[in-house]
Formats: structure tokens, C-alpha cells, sequence
């Protein structure tokens, strides 16, 4: 079976579902309890819980959580910038760099 989630094609609740059971399997690898992890991660037990079972938490609870599994850096490429192959891609583009969204009319 592959490892490989495809997040694409998933629903917001089936990524949360996944990256639950992402944790869940990190969770026993370093062979510690959900008790455990929710200490260590400094969030309550029953926050812990909820979220292997529903997949809902926090954006704060999920970081404290990478924190304490040590992952908390592969946060950082969630939302990055598209790398460019050439100048042409970048010309091509013709990306505007806004500061804020478009009002709604």
C-alpha cells in the first residue's frame, strides 16, 4: 500500500482525518501515550483525543503537537512561493504582488 497521501483530492475533514493519523502513527513509532503526547505537547488530554478520533484541533494545538514530535519545521514549506525553472517562467507569469484581496462589489 502506498504511503503517499494525495491531499488534492481530499475534502478539508479527510486532510484533517489524515494528518491525524499522521500523529497517531509518529505518536506510536516514539511508543508514547496519548496521555503522553498531550503532556509533552502541553495541550489537555481531551483536546488529544478529539483530535485522533475527529481530526479537529486548533491551528496552536496542531503546532504544539508538531512541536513535541519535532516536526513543527515542515510547517514552514505549507504555503510556499512557487519556485521558478527560468526567467522566461518568471516573465511568463506576470504575477502582481497584492497586499491585500479584492474588495467584493
Amino acid at each position: 500500500m502506498n504511503n503517499i497521501v494525495a491531499f488534492n483530492m481530499c475534502t478539508p475533514a479527510e486532510v484533517a482525518m489524515q494528518l491525524a493519523a499522521k500523529v497517531k502513527a509518529r505518536r506510536l513509532e516514539l511508543n508514547l501515550t496519548q496521555e503522553g503526547l498531550a503532556s509533552r505537547a502541553g495541550i489537555k488530554f481531551a483536546t488529544y483525543r478529539r483530535f485522533e478520533q475527529t481530526g479537529e484541533i486548533s491551528i496552536g494545538g496542531l503546532l504544539q503537537i508538531a512541536f513535541a514530535l519535532d516536526a513543527l519545521p515542515q510547517f514552514g514549506n505549507l504555503f510556499a512561493q512557487r519556485q521558478y525553472q527560468s526567467i522566461d517562467d518568471v516573465l511568463n507569469e506576470q504575477t502582481i504582488v497584492r497586499k491585500r484581496g479584492k474588495k467584493h462589489e
